[in-house]
């Protein structure tokens, strides 16, 4: 929501503007620096004088340089009646120009329709009788080939590509929800207004609304010819031009995703999967008598999961909170209150590192069923997996490229998402591949065994950062020799308890847990448990958390004595489960960068 302060522009210009009380106290050279600083006019930003004045001399460089090309629309040429040049000598010789020789011009010449309205470069409203795809739908199969229809209809969208055939017959491409249609506008066919006025306005990049007749080529392209033409908003920049490589510069393309999906198809296509996943999901999900809930995203306490949290500050209360890690505890909360089936779809904050499958904040489905168990959770998995990549993608198989689609010699996974998957159980296979017996699963907890984990870990050249507890060097082994394996959807079981303080504990092996970890092409995509309900197991595990974060892990969780009440309530035997929305969506994609499934994925800083 824009505010009429909310640019850091307008503010800086108020505070430079306004009178200021001047203290007895001495300034001091920041201050007196500050105060020598001007407002850059065109960009908002403070700057020195000197730099001000380098900056309107370059600026009426390029201005003189546009005026120029700027001329050819008004100087008199191979024009009819109207004196207009060819069109298309005009296009060549904006095409010539810089992006900021263009901008230039092009501001100038809306600037002048803001003053004049004739006609208002910013309209409020155009009546659109008809979308894109439906204008497609309706009249594809209708129109034949060098005809036109009677239909009168109006359509909006973005232009493209822009072709002149002489002055009296201009061509473009109209694009809107993802399709595109030709506009086909001739002179004989104009009713509202002068021609040249309304065509001569347009640029490549600009939204426009559209009132005419279906029609198709002589090649049987589907277009619309226009009785009139409206500008609804311009387009101040240059768009990249396709022969010219497009936009394709990655870091850019996150930084300015507007113009990422004006320019690349394939974008709004990642974007409508990953909104059909979510669909998806939810039905499925509905379908079983769950209800979605929402639960907060400030904690006192950073609980639900092992990871490093944000931490943010509330005024009124004056106290830091954290940025939920997950909504794991308070949806269980919910299960106790009677609330049997329960889920949620949102995003979780990580003061984490960023890289390809992982940034600060992100997506995940949690649900919570009472009365289940792991086992109901993996039949679950599977069907629900299985059945949305086959309506998403219309196939069980999914060809994924780990390393980019753009490089010729990289990996090439083809996953195949049909029913059953692979189960793994953890340590009889880490003791298959490293040819070794473990120590009992109820001894994992001691030094002793730490120490053996380490020194496995070491001789195996398995690398773990401080601190090297007994779960951390577990879940590098695993990451080396596990997950490795499984390309195909898989299941990874068997877990020890110290890595899973919230997961109940194994019915048959003392020392493991009910836990399974779902993975595809090598990364996590699910994760759930039966869920530990006994309040006395679950506050020694917090208990044993709160150790490993004195001994300085960053990722362990601290005690929630509310959380332990509510257990105390009694917890039904509940089966709870989370899956990352990106990761699978970069999966169905063949997308090998979680920003490329992110509308706003995070950024360093700019360097100015």
């Amino acid at each position: 929501m824009t505010t009429g302060f909310s640019s850091p522009s307008t503010l800086q210009r108020i505070a430079f503007t306004q009178p200021r009380l001047i203290s007895s106290t001495r300034m001091t050279d920041a201050e007196g620096g500050a105060m020598n600083l001007l407002s850059d006019p065109v960009t908002g930003e403070m700057i020195s004088k000197s730099e001000l004045k380098r900056r309107q001399k370059q600026r009426q460089k390029d201005a003189e340089k546009a005026e120029k090309a700027a001329k050819a629309q008004s100087e008199g040429g191979a024009g009819g009646a109207g004196g207009t040049p060819k069109a298309g000598a005009n296009m060549a010789a904006e095409e010539a120009l810089t992006p900021n020789q263009y901008y230039e011009m092009r501001s100038r010449a809306i600037q002048k329709l803001r003053e004049t309205r004739n006609p208002d470069p910013y309209p409020h409203k155009f009546h659109v009788t008809l979308s894109l795809t439906d204008f497609i739908a309706r009249f594809q199969d209708k129109v034949e080939p060098g005809t036109q229809l009677a239909d009168v209809v109006c359509v909006a969208g973005r232009l493209h590509n822009m072709r002149a055939s002489g002055q009296k017959l201009r061509f473009y491409d109209l694009h809107a929800e993802g399709v595109k249609i030709q506009i086909m506008a001739q002179m004989q066919d104009h009713r509202e207004g002068d021609f040249f006025e309304a065509h001569d306005l347009l640029r490549r990049g600009d939204v426009v609304g559209v009132k005419g007749v279906p029609a198709k080529t002589k090649k049987g392209e589907l277009s619309i010819v226009p009785h009139a033409i409206q500008l609804l908003a311009p387009n101040l920049k240059m768009l990249p031009k396709a022969s010219g490589g497009g936009f394709t510069d990655q870091e850019q393309r996150y930084r300015k995703r507007y113009l990422d999906l004006i320019m690349n198809q394939h974008v709004r296509d990642i974007f409508v999967t990953r909104a059909r996943t979510i669909q998806y999901v939810r039905r499925y999900l509905d379908s079983l008598g769950f209800l979605e809930v929402e639960t907060p995203m400030m904690n006192q306490i950073a609980g639900g999961a092992s990871a490093k949290p944000f931490i943010t500050h509330h005024n009124d209360l004056k106290m830091d909170l954290f940025m939920r890690i997950a909504p794991e505890l308070y949806l269980k909360e919910l299960v106790v209150g009677g609330l049997d089936r329960v889920y949620e779809v949102g995003r979780v904050f990580r003061n984490e590192s960023i890289d390809q499958t992982h940034n600060p904040e992100f997506t995940t489905c949690e649900f919570y069923m009472a009365y289940a168990d792991m086992y109901d959770l993996m039949d679950i998995t599977e069907s629900m997996v299985s059945g949305l990549v086959k309506a998403v993608t219309g196939g069980y198989k999914v060809t994924y490229h780990p390393d980019g689609k753009e490089d010729p010699n990289g990996r090439v996974y083809e996953i195949d998402f049909s029913t059953p998957w692979k189960r793994f159980e953890m340590i009889p296979e880490l003791e298959k591949q490293l040819q070794v017996k473990f120590p009992p699963a109820d001894q994992l907890h001691t030094e002793e065994a730490r120490q053996w984990l380490s020194d496995l870990c070491a001789k195996n050249n398995v690398d773990c950062s401080e601190p090297r507890t007994a779960n951390r060097l577990i879940d590098k082994l695993v990451g080396e020799y596990i997950e490795s394996q499984c390309v195909n959807p898989s299941f990874i079981i068997g877990h020890p308890q110290i890595m899973s303080p919230l997961a109940k504990r194994h019915r048959d092996i003392p020392g493991l847990c009910e836990r399974f970890e779902a993975f595809v092409a090598t990364k996590e995509i699910a994760n759930a448990y039966t869920e530990l309900n006994d309040p006395w197991v679950q506050r020694e595990n917090f208990e044993e958390q709160a150790r490993q974060k004195d001994a300085g892990d960053d990722e362990a969780q601290a005690v929630d004595h509310v959380f332990l009440d509510a257990l105390e309530h009694g917890l039904p035997p509940t089966g709870g489960w989370g899956m990352g929305i990106d990761r699978l969506v970069m999966f169905l994609t063949d997308s090998n960068t979680i920003k490329e499934v992110l509308a706003f994925p995070a950024n360093k800083p700019e360097q100015s």
